[in-house]
């Protein structure tokens, strides 16, 4: 019995190890690559194409995937993340698509295969403008805009300045939910910008893990942080960096949740519970006791600002609900579009 149990646990030890080097394998390759600040090379779901924004002394492009409605259908805007670009939308695209509607999905500029000008204003404001010229250029009347993390914000932001064209607003998760700067000293753009450049590609995988995720870190989640990680290993980090600080500062100098009794439109938030996204709460002032980031509280409180808002909760998930578990996201996201 021996010699055979022993032969048994080296064919299970060469098999335990041969799978840790690949994931090990698979894990650095995934910290090696590197992108420009387009992310030529990396691909994307849907055919991408480009809209160009005259600025006073050039040409900037914005990328964007559209998928046409059938004919009576709404149109679906998906607004994507901060540290996300518009690619991650793909399954919740697959879905709209199969239903008739048709889906924008931009990336912003400063994000994603868009330009990344250092010299730009960025806002909320200009952002949502931009996506308006794209939506006039295609022939969009209106839409449902949708908005995900600091996507949220700027969804609730065109949506304050455009309800003409905004059909209904749906927030899933996002940020902005609290007025920051009442609870948090400010950083500024460049120490925003010496941190950024410190980073490393294994930093991005582990604070997704702490912060987006609950179990097992799986190839689909790898595949939203891999860009980063390319980014960082790329010619272009410093742009990049910069770039970063700049948008940084519009989550915390453009606030969107002082004027959520305003809004005009049929709106639904979505809020995955386990969530505790708070950017910058390792920057509390003196005094300050209050828990940032409790995703489990925020939506009752947004509900005294504007009672007309649907709140629909799902316990358990976190910050990006549509990638961690689409099969719970989707009846209640289809909910919000359909009603």
């Amino acid at each position: 019995m021996f010699p055979f149990t022993w032969l048994r646990f080296c064919r299970r030890f060469s098999a335990l190890a041969v799978g840790t080097l690949f994931f090990a394998s698979a894990a650095l390759s995934q910290e090696a690559t590197s992108y420009d600040k387009t992310l030529s090379g990396f691909d994307y779901p849907f055919e991408v194409n480009t809209f160009a924004l005259a600025e006073a002394d050039k040409t900037i492009s914005m990328a964007y995937m559209y998928l046409p409605p059938k004919q009576g259908m709404s149109v679906v805007t998906l607004f994507h993340g901060k540290n996300f670009n518009g690619a991650y939308w793909q399954q919740t695209a697959n879905m709209l698509q199969k239903m008739g509607f048709g889906v924008l999905i931009p990336d912003q500029i400063g994000f994603g295969k868009s330009s990344k000008p250092t010299n730009y204003h960025y806002s909320f404001a200009r952002l949502a403008h931009n996506t308006k010229k794209l939506m006039d250029k295609l022939a969009i009347e209106n839409s449902i805009i949708v908005g995900h993390s600091m996507g949220g914000m700027l969804a609730t932001r065109f949506s304050l300045m455009y309800p003409e064209r905004s059909e209904k607003l749906i927030l899933v998760n996002p940020i902005g939910l609290e007025n920051y700067l009442r609870y948090e000293h400010y950083t500024d753009v460049e120490t925003v910008y010496q941190s950024e450049l410190a980073k490393k590609p294994n930093m991005i995988v582990n604070y997704q893990k702490k912060n987006y995720y609950d179990g097992e870190w799986t190839q689909e989640y790898a595949q939203h942080a891999a860009f980063l990680q390319g980014w960082i290993n790329g010619p272009d980090w410093p742009t990049l960096a910069r770039v970063n600080a700049l948008t940084y500062d519009m989550i915390f100098t453009q606030p969107v949740i002082e004027e959520f009794q305003y809004l005009q439109v049929p709106t639904t938030l979505i809020l995955g519970t386990r969530d505790r996204t708070a950017p910058g709460r390792a920057n509390k002032k003196a005094g300050v006791t209050r828990e940032l980031g409790r995703y489990d509280k925020l939506g009752k409180e947004v509900k005294k600002r504007n009672n007309n808002i649907q709140l629909i909760e799902l316990s358990g998930l976190g910050h990006l609900p549509h990638i961690e578990n689409f099969a719970r996201f989707k009846a209640p996201f289809v909910s919000a579009l359909t009603d």
